[in-house]
């Protein structure tokens, strides 16, 4: 059960998402295949709250944080960038973007700029979760040295 919980925790986590709970989850004993489906489930839990209150934190923080202004602004450009890439093929360049299993090309990014481009998330979700299924076998897939990556 712990090495479960530890499994979803890590997927949630922004950065290492499927790229780091997929091996940690094979490296703890999981079979792939269970590795992957864990790793999806923690990975799409956080999408749907950052699509809602991601604007609205940034807005906070900025108001409230000088220090951390600079540095939300300079994200949000990074991310206004990625999103032209995304603006251009819509839902499925959304679904693309997660599918790349790369840094920075998450869920958790995918989810800012469905939110940014104020894509509904009835839309961004299932591309957002079909994105992770494409990263997550890319991954699992490479884990199992069957592909290189």
């Amino acid at each position: 059960m712990k090495k479960l919980i530890t499994t979803l925790l890590i997927s949630m986590f922004p950065v290492v998402e499927l790229r780091g709970g997929i091996p940690f989850a094979i490296a703890a004993g999981f079979k792939p295949l269970e590795a992957m489906i864990i790793c999806l489930i923690g990975n799409i839990i956080p999408v749907p709250f950052i699509m809602i209150f991601i604007k609205d934190i940034f807005k906070f923080l900025k108001k409230k944080s000088p220090k951390l202004r600079g540095t939300i602004e300079r994200y949000e450009n990074k991310l206004h960038e990625k999103a032209a890439k995304v603006r251009k093929y819509g839902p499925i360049g959304l679904m693309l973007f997660v599918a790349i299993p790369l840094p920075g090309t998450g869920a958790w990014t995918g989810a800012f700029i469905a939110s940014l481009l104020e894509i509904r998330m009835k839309i961004a979700i299932p591309m957002i979760f079909l994105g992770l299924i494409i990263a997550g076998a890319l991954i699992t897939l490479g884990c199992m040295g069957i592909i290189a990556l």
